[in-house]
């Protein structure tokens, strides 16, 4: 969670003087720059700092949280949680420079960005830092990339939403995709920062009451919204499958976080079937060597949703695809997603020694140089 200047304290200064302010639209009605100022502030009151530092896990979330936005705090934070590693996202930061037409401001933001949450991460190594790089440019997003990678980014959040020009998988974004192979980074596909994850506005306009979300505002996810959500990144997965970037390379992995998993089953069913159904016509499609499933099975991670039946997708597709994921500090991971998960699995009759890759070993296997 983003100070309001955070990434103007990490942009040069031609690129600070360009940058958005940062938008809080997503956070619900109580969102601030006021209101982010004063969970800023609140570090230098020693009693309200106890408070939250004595329970995390039944603290407050978003702002509000212990180690929100001090580094030093999230290590504290990170003792109660009880995680090994944590991939740390940033928030509304993106926003600042993403949707800019100004390619400069786009990758000056990007690098601004990189170098804040390599610098957030940088106090304890559980933490790892989510590099952000833009799509506007295939030689720009391989030089974002090779910097984020050498600042000590861990991750790299390429944006799914629909291209502005060609695909990610034209030939001109292969010196991205070897770049991230070669270092053994993983991309990862994330909620946010591509513009296309709610449903489209005039849906909601249809005489009714909307309610609030359940950050508190109108502005953020609703359940037709939740409906919507990963088309854009199953989409851009279908595509790296029938055009041969995970045949092209093998050691590329991604990671599809805060995107849910129940339609994981249904996207492996699918590619397999337009293999077999188009197979004979597209040349792209004779060149692939396993079964279009075998890709994702091999190179693609999910976490479900807390309230998903993380279960019954380990039952129906494999132990192999699925991570836990708390979210914390957002809302969205729910109050004690350890506990729902861990029902959902044994309900489902998966053995503890088969949890353990939902736990951890998927997520090492994802990181694994």
């Amino acid at each position: 969670m983003e100070p309001n200047d955070w990434l103007v304290s990490y942009a040069d200064a031609a690129t600070a003087g360009k940058l958005a302010s940062l938008s809080l639209a997503g956070g619900g009605g109580q969102a601030t720059s006021d209101l982010v100022d004063s969970c800023w502030e609140r570090r230098n009151d020693p009693k309200e700092t106890a408070t939250l530092a004595a329970d995390v896990v039944n603290g407050p979330k978003g702002y509000f949280a212990y180690g929100s936005m001090d580094a030093d705090e999230r290590v504290g934070a990170l003792d109660q949680l009880g995680f090994a590693s944590q991939l740390v996202f940033s928030t509304f930061s993106p926003s600042q420079f993403q949707w800019s037409k100004d390619v400069d401001l786009v990758y000056g933001g990007a690098s601004a960005h990189n170098r804040g949450m390599a610098d957030f991460c940088s106090v304890d190594e559980r933490l790892l830092a989510v590099g952000f790089v833009p799509l506007h440019d295939p030689m720009r997003a391989v030089e974002c990339a090779t910097e984020a990678i050498e600042l000590g980014c861990k991750a790299l959040w390429i944006p799914h939403g629909v291209p502005l020009d060609k695909s990610p998988t034209h030939p001109d974004y292969d010196a991205l995709w070897e770049t991230l192979q070669n270092a053994g980074i993983p991309m990862v596909l994330h909620l946010g920062a591509n513009g296309g994850n709610q449903m489209p506005d005039t849906y909601h306009n249809n005489g009714r009451n909307p309610g609030k979300d359940f950050v508190g505002g109108g502005e953020n996810l609703r359940s037709k919204d939740f409906l919507n959500l990963f088309h854009d990144a199953e989409n851009l997965l279908s595509c790296l499958v029938l055009d041969g970037i995970f045949e092209q390379f093998p050691g590329l992995k991604c990671g599809v976080i805060e995107l849910g998993a129940g339609w994981v089953p249904n996207l492996m069913r699918s590619l397999d079937l337009s293999v077999r159904a188009f197979g004979r016509h597209e040349p792209e499609l004779k060149k692939l060597t396993m079964r279009p499933s075998d890709y994702i099975r091999r190179q693609v991670r999910f976490t479900p949703w807390h309230f998903e039946d993380a279960g019954w997708l380990v039952r129906e597709c494999g132990p192999e695809l699925f991570l836990f994921s708390s979210d914390w500090p957002h809302p969205e991971g729910g109050r004690d997603p350890i506990q729902e998960f861990v029902s959902s699995l044994a309900d489902s009759g998966v053995d503890v020694p088969t949890s353990q890759g939902f736990w951890r070993n998927n997520f090492e296997t994802l990181f694994a140089d």
